[in-house]
């Protein structure tokens, strides 16, 4: 595992106040986030999973502790963080291209070289035909590789995904988790994945973030470590001899009572 960290965060909290009372939502997190790593989250509904990501996005500021992002403090959001949502968050009004370089415009960074590489990426993540397609014309896991895409442009070196595949059926869901995984490691990128799906996080994630319910707290950090024959991929990965093993221990602590 490479050492340089990305993501220091010291004793983080959040506390939400309300007419009825105050709500503390998460709760003394201590977490490093290394170069090139894919860092799962999983926990039970409402214990913070998606407000650590806002956090950690700048989005929401934390009611004490502290998160740095290659050393700088966030404390708003950061042009080099970026963000998957579960929704692709396309605009139907444009074509593929015009929506992936959409952040690149806004930045006032799109010229004839981005446009090319934007081109390129497209291509070469199999959406080169559907590039002057529009959103309703093309798949949900299509979509949800075009929205990677879009994020992937602007360079960021820190990646955030909320989910980015809840709302897909379960066979394309494993396809564009195999596909975006294969991708992330590919393009060498730091990523922080929310997700409930215990699989998910196993075979996608260096190291899976196991929360307790409300206030989240960490309740332990797994180290995913897997034999898969060949190309290591999220499919292949579910193969692996150590894959129950993690699976059952993720389950017990996250104490799931069906």
């Amino acid at each position: 595992m490479a050492q340089k960290k990305i993501v220091e965060i010291k004793d983080l909290g959040i506390t939400y106040y309300t007419l009825e009372g105050e709500t503390e939502a998460l709760k003394s997190i201590d977490l490093h986030i290394y170069d090139n790593e894919i860092i799962g989250i999983v926990g039970p509904s409402g214990c913070g999973k998606s407000t650590l990501l806002s956090m950690i996005s700048g989005l929401i500021q934390p009611t004490r502790g502290e998160i740095r992002v290659k050393d700088e403090l966030v404390d708003g959001p950061l042009k080099n963080i970026g963000y998957m949502f579960q929704n692709d968050q396309l605009f139907e009004w444009r074509n593929i291209l015009s929506n992936v370089v959409i952040g690149l415009e806004i930045q006032g960074k799109l010229d004839e070289n981005s446009m090319n590489i934007a081109k390129d990426m497209l291509k070469a993540y199999g959406l080169g035909d559907f590039m002057y397609s529009y959103p309703h014309q093309l798949s949900g896991g299509m979509r949800q590789r075009a929205a990677l895409i879009r994020t992937l442009l602007l360079e960021p070196d820190l990646l955030l995904l909320d989910e980015p595949f809840s709302a897909l059926d379960y066979q394309t869901r494993l396809a564009i988790s195999d596909e975006i995984g294969l991708i992330l490691k590919e393009e060498k990128k730091t990523a922080i994945m929310v997700t409930h799906d215990i699989a998910e996080a196993i075979s996608l994630c260096d190291r899976v973030v196991i929360l307790s319910g409300r206030p989240g707290t960490i309740k332990e950090i797994i180290d995913i470590e897997l034999t898969c024959e060949g190309e290591r991929s999220p499919i292949k990965c579910r193969e692996a001899p150590e894959f129950r093993h993690y699976f059952n221990r993720i389950w017990k602590e996250l104490d799931i009572h069906v």
